[in-house]
């Protein structure tokens, strides 16, 4: 491992320990040359959710965009942030095309939280007019 503050390569690990995330390894290390510490994180690369386009090109998946889709309709509603991490990691572990991944997380949602299912359908549905609202909250309370 490069030190970051002298760039040679001569660093050791004085410390090894999981990370707060649980999902990677936190290593203290110390720079042979320089004498400084610092920290790294080393973390599994995984094979990125593939998304199929209704084209059907592919293109690599984008967290951030489902993170913001369902922080929005997690807005103000007690939903722990831990729990929408888990629907995104769970979303993430398939291979689906574009129009499923909506239908995933409102699924999850469903099971997490109605007020913010409905709040994500009326955005992914592009739900037109009151009707059309309603019949998705029908299906709720059925």
């Amino acid at each position: 491992m490069k030190c970051p503050y002298c760039n040679q390569l001569d660093t050791r690990v004085i410390d090894s320990r999981p990370a707060e995330d649980g999902n990677s390894i936190r290593r203290r290390r110390s720079c042979d040359a320089c004498g400084k510490r610092f920290t790294t994180y080393e973390k599994v690369e995984t094979i990125p959710l593939i998304i199929i386009k209704k084209d059907n090109n592919r293109e690599q998946y984008d967290r951030g965009k489902i993170e913001n889709g369902i922080l929005s309709a997690c807005y103000k509603r007690p939903v722990p942030a831990v729990d929408i991490q888990r629907v995104i990691d769970r979303v993430e572990m398939q291979e689906v095309p574009s129009s499923r991944v909506g239908e995933i997380v409102m699924e999850e949602l469903k099971e997490l939280d109605e007020v913010a299912y409905v709040r994500f359908a009326s955005v992914y549905r592009e739900f037109k007019d009151v009707n059309t609202f309603m019949d998705e909250l029908k299906k709720i309370l059925k």
